[in-house]
């Protein structure tokens, strides 16, 4: 949803070009992209396993998606159909975050700062106890399970979403809130080098099922609702063929579908990997990281 985009309600002449340039996102994710470059290669140099090629090609994959979310058409359409908003918080929730922190980013990104900076300002924070505490409980599996999940229900109540409608920055802040709390739920699940895990490995299966279990939930309730549970969208100027009715049942559905396979594959992937001998398991991983370096 972007007022430069949308013009007092009404759809722009042609909205599957309606490309807009939010500037605090764009700057905020170039900063981002030349900090991880910079971090990622000085790191590299030092810690190749680590750090293999597919880290980077994911954490700047995160960064694409996102600016996708936010600066493509599907940001022209979410004021008009509820599917295309559903689509965005996909792409926040369930793409970028997952792409971000597969790219391993704690590292490359503070060595991408200044020493000086860091040196000043940084490590005395990291050395607070209070600090590596407070960071160890925002990525405890159960707070940030709870904070994905209940921002993901609680956004999508419709008093909640009708409050997006009104105010930009309440959107913004949903988004924000989507984002976040995404990162610190997959921050658990992939635990990027150099973090370990708080919790066994086998623990995420149902980590990730009871978290697919909200999302059944959330998703079969604006499919099978039989009514449509957000006014906004009863009442904007319609662009598809789809009734308001149909457009939600379509929203619902690609959520349960898209949301579902998210949240199954590494769950299969984990039950996989703990079937699978440990001699086997350590050929497959030479040869995923000989084809890394290649």
């Amino acid at each position: 949803m972007n007022i430069a985009t949308i013009d007092a309600g009404a759809p722009p002449a042609n909205i599957f070009a309606a490309w807009s340039i939010p500037l605090v996102p764009l700057l905020a994710l170039s900063f981002l992209a030349l900090l991880y470059l910079r971090g990622f290669l000085l790191a590299r140099s030092t810690r190749p396993h680590e750090l293999p090629a597919w880290r980077a090609v994911s954490f700047f994959a995160g960064l694409a998606s996102l600016w996708i979310a936010l600066a493509s058409p599907i940001d022209a359409l979410d004021d008009f159909l509820l599917s295309a908003h559903m689509i965005q918080h996909f792409i926040l929730m369930s793409v970028a975050p997952p792409l971000i922190v597969l790219g391993a980013p704690a590292v490359p990104l503070l060595r991408g700062l200044p020493r000086g900076f860091i040196r000043a300002a940084l490590r005395p924070l990291f050395r607070a106890q209070w600090f590596r505490s407070l960071v160890r409980w925002l990525v405890h599996p159960v707070i940030a399970w709870l904070a994905m999940n209940i921002s993901y229900l609680g956004w999508h109540l419709p008093a909640a979403f009708e409050l997006t409608f009104r105010s930009e920055f309440i959107h913004d802040f949903e988004h924000l809130c989507f984002f976040l709390t995404s990162v610190a739920f997959w921050w658990v699940v992939l635990a990027p080098w150099p973090s370990q895990r708080q919790w066994p490995a086998w623990t995420m299966v149902p980590y990730l099922l009871t978290a697919d279990i909200v999302n059944t939930i959330l998703s079969a309730t604006l499919t099978f609702s039989g009514k449509v549970l957000y006014p906004s969208y009863a009442h904007v100027e319609r662009i598809s063929s789809l009734t308001p009715l149909q457009d939600q049942i379509a929203a619902g559905a690609e959520m349960w579908f898209l949301n579902s396979a998210v949240f199954l594959a590494p769950a299969a992937v984990l039950v996989f990997r703990m079937l699978t001998p440990i001699h086997e398991r350590v050929e497959i991983r030479a040869k995923v990281d000989c084809l890394g370096q290649k």
